[in-house]
């Protein structure tokens, strides 16, 4: 069963987690949190120590041009203490956070599994506003990172498992590749993706 526990955070930042061992939980979930952190990358560094390898971390935050729109400190939002882009060469606020950086300084535990701008239901077209406050003004950055084992880092890789799947699985992912086998058995001179003629 998986562990839940909230934590309301304090200008204390990271010390909320002062308390928890390290590899406790199979997932660590935040939904706009970092922007309230003077120290976001110690932040996601406890939450990705209290994480069990294998398991994840996710995250969300808000995308500086698409909530803040080059007003900092916040309009929308006055305790966010830094913006955040996923990478830009120059930015307009002097607390921007690029993510990308931020997620190369953590731990080699860390694997970035993800990292998406959320503007599918952004109005680009509106004049300054606080989209969040609508049903679909998604206007931030989803990051989902999972934590390398021990053995993982070692080898540099991802680890396979030794361990033969059902029989059931077997069948089908053999079958696969008989497939693949009879099909280039059988047509020798006519290997795939070779035919560029007009449809």
């Amino acid at each position: 069963m998986t562990s839940v526990r909230t934590w309301d955070l304090d200008d204390g930042d990271a010390q909320f987690m002062a308390g928890v061992t390290d590899d406790t939980f199979d997932f660590v979930f935040s939904s706009h949190c970092l922007e309230h952190l003077h120290d976001p990358l110690e932040g996601l560094t406890h939450w990705l120590r209290v994480t069990k390898p294998g398991g994840y971390v996710i995250f969300a935050l808000p995308e500086e041009d698409l909530y803040e729109q080059g007003t900092f400190p916040s309009t929308f939002n006055r305790d966010h203490k830094n913006t955040f882009t996923i990478a830009k060469a120059r930015s307009w606020s002097d607390r921007s956070i690029n993510i990308l950086d931020m997620l190369r300084a953590l731990p080699v535990t860390a694997a970035v599994e993800k990292v998406e701008l959320l503007d599918e239901t952004y109005r680009y077209d509106l004049p300054r506003y606080d989209q969040t406050m609508t049903p679909v003004g998604e206007s931030g950055i989803e990051v989902v990172i999972r934590k390398r084992s021990a053995a993982e880092v070692a080898q540099g890789a991802r680890q396979r498992s030794a361990t033969q799947p059902s029989r059931e699985m077997r069948l089908h992912l053999n079958q696969y590749r008989d497939d693949q086998t009879t099909i280039r058995a059988s047509n020798p001179d006519n290997p795939p993706f070779r035919n560029d003629q007009d449809l």
